[in-house]
């Protein structure tokens, strides 16, 4: 599968589009930010539905406190701001607030991982997934380009319970087309293969489909499994391709400690041990720099990725010897 990666689009816009698009159908929608409108986009709504957005500043707990308020009656409210914000100083609202008493809230995450970029270690969130997938009653959804992005918002404005959506700040390119339905309960295999499974999702599954792409030019034959929910995770399909190839390998734009790869770690070793090896930012916190040379620097990018995946199969194969 061989992706146009030079033709890039703002998944902010998509998000922000797409809630335009949900609140047309929906006039119980409504849209919360914390000063943060031209970043998230949700200013696409606000623009089309001025009496159905709030602005609350700078104060992300009361935002998620006053979301839950309008659940209680009713409405259907969208939370946004940086993910790193909106999980993390907002933490104990959301817990208390909303998961406690399983009230209708979504929260976006947006400017999630390294890819934030020049706002630095303050801004990008790399414990966002861990915080939220950690709370009962939350589902958890980390969209890879536009077209799954909009349907995501779609399925979280149609469906009840709080929610959590992680999209990033920097531009992606399209993996899916126009035909692709989003499937809650169903992880996707984008490639089929026998020499390892790399399970990933979000922005990173183009960088994974970039590198698969190189290696497969090598004579490797290696699976990806596309998993954008996170909780519920499909068990069903990790240990399916997990018995498939014997060795898996994570990708993720987030810590290693508490995300996708031990998500996966904990499906498989309660059903199916495997080897797994994680990739992704290790025990540590961003920096500072061009979202494409973090992506490199942490591991992430397409070449890194052709590097790391060939190494991990080749060590594989001579421990079986």
């Amino acid at each position: 599968m061989k992706l146009n990666k030079d033709e890039k689009k703002s998944i902010r816009s998509a998000f922000g589009k797409a809630l335009a698009e949900v609140g047309r159908v929906n006039e119980k929608v409504v849209v919360l930010d914390a000063d943060l409108a031209c970043s998230t986009q949700t200013q696409i709504f606000k623009k089309e539905f001025p009496e159905r957005f709030f602005d609350c500043g700078i104060s992300e707990q009361d935002m998620v406190a006053t979301a839950a308020g309008l659940a209680s009656e009713g409405k259907v409210p969208f939370a946004a701001s940086f993910a790193v914000f909106a999980t993390g100083r907002a933490y104990d609202q959301i817990r208390n607030s909303i998961c406690y008493p399983d009230f209708n809230v979504k929260i976006v995450g947006t400017h999630g991982g390294v890819t934030v970029g020049e706002d630095g270690a303050t801004h990008e969130a790399l414990e966002d997934i861990s915080l939220m997938r950690g709370l009962p009653h939350m589902s958890v959804f980390i969209p890879a380009d536009c077209k799954e992005c909009n349907e995501v918002i779609k399925y979280a404005a149609e469906n009840f319970g709080p929610m959590y959506i992680r999209i990033p700040r920097s531009n992606v390119c399209d993996v899916f087309d126009e035909n692709y339905k989003f499937d809650f309960k169903h992880a996707r295999l984008i490639e089929d293969g026998v020499d390892a499974t790399v399970i990933t999702n979000g922005e990173t599954l183009a960088e994974v489909i970039d590198a698969v792409e190189n290696l497969k030019g090598e004579g490797y034959s290696i699976q990806i499994l596309h998993v954008p929910v996170v909780k519920p995770i499909d068990t069903t399909a990790i240990v399916e391709n997990a018995k498939k190839t014997n060795l898996v390998i994570t990708v993720e734009n987030h810590s290693v400690i508490g995300g996708l790869g031990s998500a996966v770690c904990e499906v498989l070793s309660e059903n199916c041990p495997t080897k797994v090896h994680r990739i992704g930012v290790n025990d540590t916190f961003g920096q500072s720099g061009n979202s494409d040379l973090l992506l490199d620097f942490y591991g992430l990018s397409s070449k890194k990725l052709t590097e790391s995946i060939r190494k991990t199969i080749d060590e594989n194969r001579q421990n079986k010897k």
